[in-house]
């Protein structure tokens, strides 16, 4: 077994009746990873799964050769801060840290430390004396992220890390993620900031209605979605002629005029012999300013995949 990967071997989770995620099969190496899907879509019962606060029905996870059965070694490399706004306002920001490294057995000197390290780390040492109660969303979010790093753990699972930050912080954020990978750790996290994703990204995994629909970087993923059509927007100033041209020289599924009018939007499963064709229009004297493709970007690759719901 391997002990740099987070394993999903056939992992099936039910609530009752309700469906979590069906048999997932996963192999996750060190880096940014960022889980996409609406919510309900299986996205917390993954890492719910990865921080063993809940098991599968069916299948088996191991996070860096470690079984979630086994806590106490798993708590050891793992951080968790979930989305939910569960700190104790009553607790100064340091306190809050500090509690955590307590729980993972730190002496007193070494956890008051580590404390003030981590929340130095995500810029909050001007609030660690005040109470959470007096925080922001944006300071809450850093806060419990200070928490789950401050062991140094292997793994970090993050829910919605960036949900409430400003522009600068989410860049500061982003760029700590990035120095965590390149340590070779795990980064794993959840967001709805879909233009953002392959940005800061190594991988990323589609989900919806708790299946894995697509992994891997970006590009390779679209790649890898053969029966998906791809989408081009054909510059041009004669749409209507350069569509029925097409429909005659090469196989495609749709093609319409741009609302936004820059030109025609058409849909195939063909690519190569879509880019022939259109080689043999321009070659003809049909004016063709760009061809660009749409599904390059995670927003495009969501809503051929889920349907566009956030």
């Amino acid at each position: 077994m391997s002990h740099d990967l987070i394993l999903f071997d056939g992992v099936s989770k039910f609530y009752g009746e309700v469906l979590g995620v069906n048999k997932v099969d996963l192999q996750i190496p060190p880096g940014i990873t960022s889980l996409v899907g609406p919510n309900g879509s299986g996205k917390t019962t993954l890492m719910n799964l990865m921080a063993g606060l809940i098991h599968p029905g069916r299948g088996s996870v191991f996070v860096r050769g470690i079984s979630p059965f086994a806590p106490e070694k798993l708590m050891r490399i793992l951080g968790y801060a979930t989305q939910y706004d569960a700190a104790p306002r009553g607790l100064t920001g340091f306190d809050f840290v500090r509690a955590g490294l307590l729980l993972h057995g730190f002496a007193a000197a070494e956890a008051a430390r580590r404390a003030e390290a981590a929340i130095a780390t995500v810029a909050l040492t001007h609030a660690a004396p005040r109470k959470i109660a007096a925080y922001s969303k944006g300071m809450r979010q850093r806060i419990r992220l200070a928490q789950a790093i401050a062991h140094d753990p292997a793994v970090l699972v993050l829910d919605e890390p960036l949900n409430g930050l400003d522009p600068l912080v989410r860049a500061e954020t982003i760029a700590l993620f990035r120095d965590y990978a390149a340590r070779g750790h795990h980064v794993i996290l959840s967001s709805h900031v879909l233009q953002e994703v392959d940005v800061f990204s190594d991988q990323v995994i589609l989900i919806a209605n708790g299946r894995i629909v697509a992994e891997g970087a970006i590009r390779s993923v679209r790649e890898e979605i053969h029966e998906h059509p791809s989408q081009f927007l054909l510059q041009c100033r004669q749409p209507a002629r350069l569509a029925a041209l097409l429909f005659e020289q090469a196989d495609i599924l749709e093609a319409r005029i741009d609302p936004a009018g820059s030109g025609l939007r058409v849909l195939t499963r063909q690519r190569a012999a879509f880019a022939d064709a259109i080689q043999r229009i321009a070659l003809s004297g049909v004016v063709i300013d760009g061809v660009l493709p749409m599904d390059e970007n995670v927003d495009a690759l969501y809503e051929y995949l889920i349907g566009g719901g956030q």
